[in-house]
């Protein structure tokens, strides 16, 4: 049974964990013991890095010249063909369902710790997998699955995979009361449409699993989304050098003072849990008052967002010819 004494903040452990192969029940245990370190640390939700079910390991690296996918089809001219192997040759660690034993295991954690886990993993779907997350509510209920719209098609491992197609929103009860949450993971936060579109569903916070490098432009990036939709943001990004910056934004650009930093929460490379605490009563005000957001969009004018057509310099062909899917 759980009893709930409403507070007015929310926190959110991001849980940077050292990529610890594609071991699956090691990476069970080492998810359940950040998990348990969290709620030591007082967290309501806590965030996975991408694809901790195998710890986003590859056969074939960003960084391997025969993962480039798609290019200007003048960089094409006289290179060798590229094609986009079969899932099974690319990913290491076997795709996961939503209703596998390594989710149900997380949602009996969740339950037992009253307390929200977003897992992610790689998702066993029908063709090649997803990249996914999916939030859990303290009660253990699985409340929302997001996959990763924005996959990097452009080169292998991810352009073996199966991009997700819509950004949704929900519900999520917590001890701070209901907080609507979405979520973007990694390459999807690169677009502002992707946050954009989950502030338009009511998103007050988005949960961001990240896998890559977090240099000074990307989390630059990742507070202007923040900044532009008046959103809580949290990024959970794995540890080591080059790597690690999981990093907070709390959506609120200015105070009674005027401008003011949103940062909540930046860490090192180190591994470890970070605990972002959201003033939800705070936000709700500022974004009632402020100016961005839905507030003074002009929709009518925005026609070119969503047409399909792409016009030079961004023309990208596979070797084949072939455009990237829209």
């Amino acid at each position: 049974m759980h009893t709930t004494h409403l507070t007015h903040t929310l926190t959110v452990a991001l849980l940077q964990l050292e990529r610890a192969g594609h071991d699956l029940d090691a990476n069970r245990a080492a998810g359940e013991a950040a998990c348990r370190r969290a709620k030591a640390l007082g967290a309501d939700i806590a965030l996975f890095p991408e694809m901790w079910s195998n710890g986003y390991t590859a056969a074939v690296p960003f960084g391997d010249a025969s993962a480039n996918v798609y290019r200007h089809p003048d960089l094409w001219a006289g290179a060798a063909p590229v094609g986009v192997p079969d899932h099974r040759a690319v990913w290491r660690g076997e795709p996961v369902a939503a209703d596998s034993p390594f989710v149900a295991h997380f949602a009996s954690l969740a339950a037992e710790l009253d307390m929200a886990i977003a897992l992610t993993y790689l998702e066993e779907w029908e063709g090649p997998p997803r990249n996914s997350v999916s939030l859990i509510d303290r009660h253990g209920r699985l409340v929302l699955t997001h996959a990763k719209v924005h996959t990097c098609a452009f080169a292998v491992p991810e352009a073996a995979l199966t991009p997700g197609t819509s950004f949704g929103t929900c519900t999520l009860d917590t001890a701070a009361g209901d907080v609507r949450v979405g979520a973007m993971i990694c390459y999807d936060r690169e677009f502002p449409e992707s946050a954009r579109a989950l502030m338009l569903a009511g998103a007050e916070l988005v949960l961001t699993p990240n896998a890559c490098d977090l240099e000074r432009n990307r989390i630059d990036q990742f507070k202007a989304r923040a900044y532009e939709n008046m959103l809580a943001v949290a990024m959970a990004n794995y540890a080591g050098p080059g790597w690690g910056h999981s990093v907070a934004f709390d959506g609120m650009a200015f105070g009674p003072e005027g401008a003011r930093d949103m940062l909540v929460v930046e860490a090192g490379e180190a591994a470890g849990v970070f605990p972002a605490v959201f003033d939800l009563a705070a936000l709700r005000d500022y974004r009632r008052r402020e100016t961005w957001g839905d507030a003074f969009r002009r929709p009518r004018a925005y026609g070119a967002l969503t047409e399909p057509a792409v016009g030079e310099p961004f023309v990208r062909v596979s070797h084949r010819g072939r455009p990237p899917l829209r």
